[in-house]
């Protein structure tokens, strides 16, 4: 089968690699839609996976093809979405539920074989049924759905509040969404790009305003989700914060984030929290965070086409990720369809 195989950071080869079988417990899925997730970017661009060489690729959907030995309740030819972690099971954070800090997991496309190929082998606890006339690519936009979700969830909006997101790529155009499903009246979102804020109008956004711009008087919000990870980005959303509000943290940091003094003085002074959120996984596995998510995405609660700006085949992918390295076009969702 062919696959993009990532040899070093940059060193990103489509080869011919030998099929999975579905071993006990498992079953073996067809690829239908995968999505380049912005985690994939300094991993297979600048930082590199836990193991080299390896196939990326974590945000998939896929129809079984075969069904190994033990795995009941799933037919050969079912849509099905792919929770990409795999929990220890052991551990006493996942004795707790708390799956997201599994202390020994596993991991579809940075710590084993993901979903840049044909075909992956998957364990059947790590399985969600999709409907049969969901769009496979909707599907495969799961994870960064139950993402935001995760994030939301940790201090969720009442209804009338206002809400903010900084950081408009999927991750946060779907914040903007459960704020509003949630019952926030207006959102805020800020981003460097204005492309990236007409995406969040689309969204639901009330407000947009570029990160450069300054701070918005009058409008603190009650929660905000910072996406972005970047160190501007991170005092913006501390600031955007009103009197006990709630600031959730997503985005991933690649260098040192340094607190201002007035983040720390308004954060301090105005007694707001702090959360970080991680991955996206609750109890029973993979948590209801994927199957609302999951759900919305197949019904239509959720909108997600507007965000893919790019679809492409397997082949196309080493190509794809030169043009991500000279940053020289706009790029929201990346979706391959193998």
């Amino acid at each position: 089968m062919r696959a993009a195989v990532m040899y070093s950071p940059g060193d990103i080869r489509l080869e011919d690699v030998p099929k999975p079988v579905a071993a006990t417990g498992e079953v073996l899925l067809r690829v239908a839609a995968v999505g380049v997730c912005g985690s994939d970017l300094p991993r297979m661009l600048t930082k590199g996976a836990h193991r080299m060489p390896i196939i990326c690729g974590h945000e998939f959907s896929g129809h079984i093809a075969e069904i190994g030995a033990g795995v009941t309740g799933f037919e050969k030819g079912e849509l099905v979405g792919v929770a990409p972690l795999i929990p220890c099971r052991v551990c006493d954070q996942c004795a707790t539920g708390n799956f997201s800090r599994c202390r020994n997991y596993d991991y579809f496309g940075s710590r084993r074989d993901g979903a840049y190929t044909e075909f992956v082998s998957v364990p059947v606890g790590n399985l969600l049924k999709a409907p049969a006339d969901a769009d496979p690519r909707a599907i495969a936009m799961t994870d960064p759905a139950s993402i935001a979700l995760h994030a939301v969830w940790k201090a969720p909006p009442t209804v009338g509040q206002r809400g903010g997101v900084i950081g408009c790529g999927p991750i946060g155009l779907f914040a903007i969404q459960w704020m509003k499903l949630m019952g926030c009246t207006e959102v805020v979102a800020v981003d460097v790009s204005e492309q990236k804020l007409e995406q969040a109008r689309e969204a639901g956004a009330t407000h947009t305003q570029l990160i450069t711009d300054p701070l918005p008087s009058g409008l603190n919000c009650d929660l905000i989700v910072e996406a972005a990870g970047h160190p501007s980005s991170i005092n913006f959303a501390a600031k955007l914060a009103g009197p006990g509000g709630h600031v959730v943290f997503i985005g991933i940091p690649v260098g040192e984030v340094a607190l201002e003094n007035q983040t720390f003085q308004h954060f301090l002074r105005q007694e707001v929290s702090l959360h970080g959120a991680w991955n996206s996984f609750g109890a029973p596995f993979p948590g209801k965070q994927w199957t609302v998510s999951l759900d919305a995405l197949a019904t239509g609660k959720l909108k997600w086409e507007f965000m893919i700006t790019h679809e492409l085949t397997l082949e196309e992918l080493p190509g794809m990720f030169e043009s991500f390295k000279r940053k020289n076009e706009f790029f929201s969702k990346v979706m391959f369809r193998p």
